[in-house]
């Protein structure tokens, strides 16, 4: 019969160790990416989002509104602050609206 070891771990713990030891980070950064746009940018914003794409450092959102486009692309520096505070940690370096 095996032996049970007697430490305790949070499944927190256990679940971030999973994602380092298997490179799981990345993927993991994408959806945590398109989670925090989709909240910070609201209701009005996602109507029009069509598909966001975390490539290395950038984040590409495309748009189905030109107007919208280009409001936002006046923004880009305060909406790449807020998802990277929304993370914790600086993931998006620039975005891309297309």
């Amino acid at each position: 019969m095996a032996k049970r070891r007697n430490e305790s771990n949070s499944l927190n713990d256990l679940l971030k160790t999973f994602v380092q030891e298997n490179s799981l980070e990345k993927g993991m950064d994408k959806i945590d990416v398109r989670n925090a746009w989709i909240n910070l940018m609201g209701k009005g914003v996602n109507t029009y989002t069509t598909q966001i794409e975390l490539k290395r450092d950038t984040l590409y959102v495309c748009l189905s509104s030109s107007v919208l486009r280009q409001e936002l692309a006046f923004g880009k520096d305060k909406i790449i602050r807020m998802i990277n505070e929304e993370l914790g940690k600086d993931i998006v370096k620039a975005i891309i609206f297309r």
